[in-house]
Order: structure tokens, then sequence, then C-alpha cells
């Protein structure tokens, strides 16, 4: 969250209620996250409903989108499980995905389902089977939940009943199979609107894309002004025009003014103008006997700020570079252990 989305330069502000302190109109998000997350709810009329995506898939299409490389993008739950997306569609409006427990045969006579289909709980499920043997659809002898920090939902099975069909059953009529809909509603320019998964991933990449060069125009700003005072500070010792402030000057303000004219020779060597400001600042540094280690000092300042800017200038003129870099940055930092957890199958049609 930290390197993501958080960033006080780039943060559009506005007052809070009450207006004594301010607060985040929103967080400049340099990453996928509605994505990654997942998001479901309904407002004013309107359903959304987006599932959860891989975080290494997700970076990997973001670099090939920058790229102009064609990508795919697929869900993946933490609750693992299987998935069929063959009429997913890219998360539009309109397609679906299947998504089905997985379930192991420990022996004949009993079953062990290993995974829970995304937003289905344990609880949930085992109420829907033993709902299922009730109705005659599965017979059952007992089914125990023995989730600890994975899930595992024990099922023993009815004497002479095969273990195959059985599995079948389970999909066909209880919460081991769902289909859930992808309905992705997001605000576009303050408009609903219904898209892909593709079109949210490449918005998101726009975003970043435009966050990333803010920065590095900030960066630039701050860096040619630390070279503009740095620079100043040089001349001021190295041309002894601190001398200025021993001389017997009537008022304050002339002494500005005699530093102000000693600069005049050397204002070309400088990218902008001298301000007052500069001046009042080169006044407030303790002029004690100049060696030559402290001008020695200040060259090597300035040699590694126009290295810096030197570096900043060639990002912003290969962005989509630099954002690939970043990219790549996340996926090294945080990609191990985000592996795909859900396998991607074409289920059979059950009868």
């Amino acid at each position: 969250a930290l390197e993501t989305a958080f960033n006080p330069k780039t943060t559009e502000w506005q007052l809070s209620y009450d207006g004594r302190k301010n607060e985040p109109v929103t967080l400049p998000m340099k990453f996928p996250l509605l994505l990654a997350q997942g998001a479901d709810g309904i407002a004013v009329g309107l359903s959304t409903k987006i599932l959860p995506h891989n975080f290494c898939e997700l970076i990997e299409a973001a670099m090939k989108y920058l790229r102009g490389k064609r990508f795919e993008l697929n869900p993946d739950f933490l609750t693992g499980g299987m998935i069929d997306v063959t009429d997913y569609t890219q998360g539009k409006r309109g397609g679906k995905v299947k998504v089905r427990a997985h379930i192991e045969e420990v022996d004949k006579k009993t079953l062990a389902i290993k995974s829970v289909p995304y937003g289905v709980t344990t609880t949930q499920l085992m109420e829907s089977i033993v709902k299922a043997n009730d109705q005659g659809k599965i017979k059952i002898k007992k089914v125990t939940d023995n989730t600890a920090a994975e899930v595992e939902i024990q099922i023993d099975l009815a004497q002479g009943i095969s273990s195959d069909i059985t599995i079948d059953a389970l999909y066909k009529f209880t919460d081991c199979e769902i289909s859930i809909s992808p309905n992705a509603c997001v605000i576009v320019d303050q408009k609903p609107q219904f898209l892909g998964v593709q079109e949210l991933l490449k918005l998101s990449v726009d975003k970043t894309k435009d966050l990333l060069e803010k920065e590095l125009q900030i960066k630039l700003s701050e860096l040619q002004e630390k070279w503009h005072y740095t620079s100043l500070e040089k001349i001021f010792f190295e041309e002894k025009i601190y001398k200025e402030l021993e001389k017997k000057h009537e008022t304050w303000e002339k002494v500005l003014d005699a530093i102000d004219k000693a600069f005049v020779p050397f204002k070309k060597q400088l990218r902008r103008a001298i301000t007052k400001e500069d001046i009042v600042k080169l006044t407030e540094k303790p002029v004690r006997r100049i060696y030559k280690l402290d001008i020695d000092e200040l060259n090597d300042q300035i040699e590694g700020l126009e290295a810096e800017i030197k570096q900043v200038k060639h990002d912003l003129a290969n962005l989509v570079d630099f954002s690939v870099a970043y990219y790549e940055g996340l996926l090294k930092k945080y990609g191990k252990g985000r592996e795909r957890k859900t396998e991607i199958r074409q289920f059979e049609v059950i009868e």
C-alpha cells in the first residue's frame, strides 16, 4: 500500500467535513487493485460484480499492454478450486464462469473436499450436501468438517454407492459447483459504464503511467531547484561575494542589493533568475573561513545532481520503459508466493 497507493505529492486533496484538515479525494493508485481484489455491491439500482484476479498475471498483463501486445485475464480465487472460463468473455456483462471444489477420493467409502468455490463457506457447502441427501439426490452416511488452516470436508458414502457417481452428483446438485456472472460496472469520467476486465486493466495502466510521469516531473523540479541553490552557494563562496556582508552598508536592504549586483556577471551560469529569497537564504549560511574542500564538496554535489537530472529526463523521455520497469519491480518484490491458486480447466457436462 505504501508503495502503490500513498504519495502526498501526487494526491488530490480536499478539505475534511469541518474544514480543519485535508483529506484525499482519491488515493493515487499505481496498481490494478480493483481487479486484484474484486468488488461486489449494489447502489442506486446498479450492481457490480468484479471477480478477483491473480497478482502476478495482472502485472504481466500490464507489461504486455504497455508493450502493445495482446493479453488475457482469468479470475483467480484465494479459496483455490477449479474454474471453467469458456463463457467468461473477459468479464463483460452477460458472461459467466463455473467454479468447482476439488473433491478427492480417499478410499472407496470416503471422499474429501479440499477447496470450496469462491463465495461459498464450508458451512453453506455442508448444508447444501445435507439438503441434497435429504431430497434423495445423493446417498451419503455423514458429512464432517475437518477444516483447520486448509479446507477439508469429509464425506462418508452409503453402502454400495459408487464414489464416481457421487462426485458427479455433488457437482450437479450441491454448492460444490456454482456459476458466477461477472458484471463490471464502474464509474469512468463521472458516468457508470459496463466494461470488461481488459478495459479495466488498460484504464489502470494508463493512470499508473500518468502518475509515474507526474512523480518524475515533481522530482525533476525538486532536483533543478537544488541544483540552482547549490550553484549559487558555490559562486557565493568561490567568488568571495560573501565579503559584501563585512562591508559597511547603511541598511540590510542595501546589503542584499550589493550581493545581487555581485552575482550579475555569473547569472549566465544559472538556469533561472536569482530571487530575493535565494539571497536571504545564502546570508543565513554561517560564513566561516572557506576551505577549498568546501568548494570541492559543492562541485561534487552539483555533479551528482546533474547526473540525477539527466536520468530523470531520460526516464521522462522513455516513459513506457520506465513504467514496465516499475511493474517489474513490483513483481520481483511481491510476486513470490502469489502464484495462481485456481486451476483453469473445461468441465464436462454431467448427465
